[in-house]
């Protein structure tokens, strides 16, 4: 008899699904990259897909230079959607994709891709067999990642008209995360995620219900397939106390106010990404213990346990992991499933004083902010006003303040400093993987040829039809799998609902939160610096925050706006998802003293040199340029060389040094010492 068949042995509970966070450079690589990681014991895809895809631009677009496959995979049209899942059963599969604004697109393109895999089966039949989740949470992307695209009201019905499809055509599929990740990664306390991420759901669950394309009985359908994505740090603890808060709060919200009854469908369903923003570049080996810590916080509580995990890698602040450091992050959940005895027990946690205490005062807490903000009239209103936005910002940076000062303590960067060489690190260049250059290319060559083949006039009758329909209040869905069977590409679809629809531009929430930098000596110091130096040139130091490219993980260049504006610049800050050219226009004039350009989705190499050239060609070439972002050695020397003026990485957490180089690099520049 073996081990695991003695009848004293406890039962597992079956573990979680285990997922690593992929997808980059090309459909190809990105294919070949998810059948190696099912081979190694992976359970479920989740799909990154790169910003060019889920803002809705071809990479032909202007818009796109820099930024194709470099986050993530490009699929610019169903050609390249079926290259992405070559020889992966997608009726077999469970599927997560990390997208928004254009979730509909690809999950129509997905769909189509499964029809075509399954040709003996109808498209009804193929439909009720898909497994999986988009994320399509817009309202977090206004606080705080930048992907949307269209303002509030038409990203809504964008998720309605999904949500009433999904419900009806793919049973089995999640159509939206309500995400709280992003919302710890721009500073959420654990009250403020909980509160601002509930709102976000009570607000998807009274769009659907205004639109009426669910029967009051199929509504309970659209509760329980609501999912939840979900952020754990490193307090393994108060993590755990606030994923059993959210258990509570899901079932009361969607008793009382939803009128919900079945207990299963009133279930808080919610997968894991745990901390990124936590990682840190110096001691980069100490993340594994940060990772395992983090995962523990969502696995402990059998109650509150998460349904679908995945792990960032350990050098992720340091730029693109390997598929060796993803198969680490694989195993370290492979491990506590597999090896430890957590599934063997129900939750050990029942009963804990310590726990429960914790528990309601996180649930008091998000309670009393979640009716703040329907008082304001809901999430939209409070994103709309600004509201959430600075109330984030505002946390953030009290948050930084305390690293600075010591207070929040961080092993490797302001405490136990001192360190062994890591043979981890002894070569930055190959701990980490560079996306390929060729990438941008090969997708644009994919477009081209994609077009080349098609049928035009189909194409744009599909798009007629489809702006047709956005214009009244019929489902999308069916317009939108039209367009992806015709052939149209992600940037035609998008464009065609921009024509409708119109653009928006979230709040910053820079120019209304509170400076929290501790007026110690040190920030002193620099104001001083900054007046000195400000009489010295004729007026008050003006410093230009600028988000080149589509990133829009904008909580580096808010932080720095605030500081610099604690210290004493004059700070412009005009948001993210600008050009080059836009940003030396700014440049121009605003009159600056210095630019400060943030990118962190790893097209530095081709925006900074844009941006330095735009800035010559305007007679600014004396007005130096600092870069901050995750910015490998190698390149950081070679935007030295083209003319930069000091580079910022994630290891540079001393927001006021910072300011204080600043204003060294802008002395230099008008020779002043």
């Amino acid at each position: 008899m073996s081990e695991n068949d003695r009848p004293d042995r406890p039962v597992k509970d079956r573990p979680w699904v285990m997922r690593t966070y992929a997808g980059h450079s090309t459909a190809e690589a990105s294919n070949a990259l998810y059948r190696t990681n099912l081979a190694k014991g992976q359970t479920g895809l989740s799909v990154a897909f790169d910003l060019p895809t889920q803002t809705g631009y071809d990479p032909t677009d202007p818009l796109a230079r820099g930024e194709v496959g470099k986050v993530g995979v490009p699929v610019p049209h169903l050609g390249e959607m079926r290259k992405l899942f070559d020889s992966i059963p997608l009726t077999e599969m469970n599927t997560s994709m990390t997208i928004n604004a254009t979730a509909m697109w690809l999950l129509a393109m997905y769909q189509v891709v499964a029809e075509e895999q399954n040709p003996d089966l109808s498209p009804e039949e193929v439909a009720a067999q898909l497994a999986g989740t988009t994320q399509n949470d817009i309202i977090k992307e206004y606080l705080s990642r930048g992907t949307y695209v269209f303002g509030p009201e038409h990203s809504l019905r964008l998720i309605s008209d999904m949500i009433a499809y999904t419900v009806h055509q793919i049973p089995k599929w999640n159509p939206i995360n309500i995400c709280s990740y992003h919302l710890q990664e721009a500073g959420a306390t654990p009250t403020q995620e909980l509160a601002y991420s509930l709102c976000t759901a009570i607000a998807v669950l009274d769009a659907v219900k205004a639109s009426g394309q669910v029967s009051e009985d199929d509504f309970e359908k659209v509760v329980g397939r609501i999912s939840f994505f979900v952020n754990a740090g490193v307090r393994f603890i108060e993590e755990t106390c606030k994923m059993r808060a959210f258990v509570r709060l899901w079932d009361e919200i969607t008793a009382e106010r939803y009128g919900v009854t079945d207990p299963k469908m009133r279930r808080f369903r919610y997968g894991v990404q745990v901390n990124s923003l936590g990682l840190t570049e110096a001691q980069p080996e100490n993340n594994v213990q940060r990772i395992v810590l983090e995962m523990l916080g969502v696995t402990l509580s059998k109650n509150a346990r998460a349904r679908a995990l995945q792990l960032p890698a350990w050098n992720e602040a340091l730029g693109l992991p390997r598929p060796w450091d993803q198969q680490w992050s694989l195993r370290l959940q492979q491990v506590l499933a597999v090896e430890s005895d957590l599934l063997e027990y129900d939750d050990i946690f029942e009963g804990s004083h310590v726990i429960e205490a914790k528990v309601a005062e996180l649930v008091e807490g998000a309670r009393a902010e979640i009716e703040r903000v329907q008082e304001m009239g809901g999430a939209v209103a409070a994103v709309e006003s600004g509201y959430m936005k600075q109330a984030l910002v505002a946390s953030h940076a009290a948050r930084r303040a305390r690293i600075e000062s010591g207070e929040e303590r961080i092993v490797g960067v302001n405490c136990y400093e001192t360190t062994e060489p890591s043979p981890l690190t002894a070569d930055l260049d190959a701990a980490i993987m560079a996306a390929d250059p060729a990438a941008e290319q090969s997708a644009i060559d994919s477009v081209e040829a994609w077009k080349a083949q098609r049928d035009e006039a189909e194409v744009a009758r599909a798009l007629e039809a489809l702006a047709a329909a956005a214009k009244t209040d019929t489902n999308l869905m069916a317009a939108t799998l039209v367009a992806a069977r015709a052939g149209a590409t992600t940037g035609e679809w998008a464009g065609t609902l921009r024509e409708v629809f119109g653009e928006f531009r979230a709040p910053t929430g820079v120019s209304g939160a509170v400076g929290v930098a501790a007026p110690g000596a040190d920030l002193a110091a620099v104001r001083e610096r900054v007046r000195a130096t400000g009489e010295e040139l004729g007026g008050r130091l003006r410093l230009l925050v600028g988000k080149p490219g589509l990133d829009g993980h904008s909580n580096g260049a808010e932080q720095v706006a605030v500081r610099a504006r604690d210290a004493g610049f004059e700070v412009v800050y005009q948001g993210i998802r600008l050009t080059p050219e836009q940003i030396v226009g700014a440049a121009v004039a605003e009159d600056v003293h210095c630019v400060g350009l943030s990118i962190l989705s790893g097209s530095h190499m081709e925006l900074v040199p844009a941006v330095l050239d735009g800035l010559r060609a305007a007679g600014l070439a004396d007005v130096p340029v600092i870069v901050g972002g995750i910015i490998p050695d190698s390149d950081g020397r070679r935007l030295r060389e083209l003319g930069v003026a000091g580079v910022y990485t994630p290891k540079d957490f001393g927001l006021t040094e910072i300011m204080g180089g600043i204003v060294e690099v802008i002395r230099r520049a008008h020779d002043l010492d």
